[in-house]
């Protein structure tokens, strides 16, 4: 089996990534952080970080057409460019510590910025650009545990944004930061041929998640669903640290 994984782990974690695709594409984030807090459960997720960054690239693709008109490019740009100042380092960092601890570490991040955003917390103005970039930053460091999208949408989401621009605005963040990471976790020999194989066998269960997933925000607003989806990230990540201690 690919990356080692036991036929039960494998099963597990192609239902994890159907339920994370049906919540990127009603949401327009949380694939990443799901799916890897699902993949922490049952293996070691750093192998597991450039399958879901090739994964996210080809879900813009299945989205495309719903974004136009409604991308906040100005935010976009700010957020990327300061995500592309940390990445490097983060990911260096990242690559450094034992399998443990990164799985410790993503769980911790998963969970600190669900609650986060489960706690309410809304700016009393729109951020400017400075305040962008400083997010695109954070981002960049959680990126390099697979969790980059977390700190934007908790940024986005405690502004007055239209839900149509957040999802618009959060897929065009999260292709472009992807974009910059796979190179950079290539350089690092996190990129193999279960890599590649991995990504191909994703698709089937990716589109059918994205179609539905886009199918529901297109029948009803997306708040309750952002908010279940939150919950079961900060369920997930709870149980993550926990399997991590042990």
């Amino acid at each position: 089996m690919l990356f080692d994984l036991a036929p039960a782990a494998s099963a597990f974690l192609a239902c994890a990534l159907l339920g994370a695709a049906i919540i990127r594409g009603y949401t327009g984030f949380g694939f990443s952080a799901i799916f890897i807090a699902c993949a922490s459960l049952v293996a070691n997720p750093l192998p597991f970080i450039p399958v879901v960054f090739m994964v996210e690239i080809s879900m813009t693709l299945l989205q495309a057409r719903g974004l136009r008109g409604h991308i906040d490019w100005q935010r976009a740009c700010a957020l990327l460019s300061g995500a592309a100042l940390a990445l490097p380092v983060a990911i260096w960092a990242m690559l450094q510590l034992p399998a443990q601890i990164v799985q410790f570490l993503i769980s911790a991040i998963i969970a600190a910025l669900s609650a986060t955003m489960l706690g309410g917390w809304m700016l009393r103005q729109p951020l400017r650009r400075r305040g962008h970039v400083l997010t695109g930053m954070v981002a960049g460091c959680a990126n390099a545990a697979g969790v980059g999208g977390l700190p934007v949408a908790a940024c986005l989401g405690a502004q007055p944004i239209p839900a149509a621009t957040f999802r618009a605005t959060m897929i065009v963040f999260l292709t472009g930061i992807d974009l910059m990471t796979l190179p950079l976790l290539g350089l690092g020999g996190q990129i193999t041929a279960d890599t590649f194989v991995a990504a191909l066998m994703a698709v089937p269960f990716v589109a059918a998640g994205i179609l539905l997933g886009n199918r529901r925000f297109a029948a009803a607003p997306p708040a309750t669903f952002r908010r279940l989806a939150t919950w079961l990230l900060l369920s997930l990540s709870v149980l993550g640290m926990l399997r991590s201690l042990t």
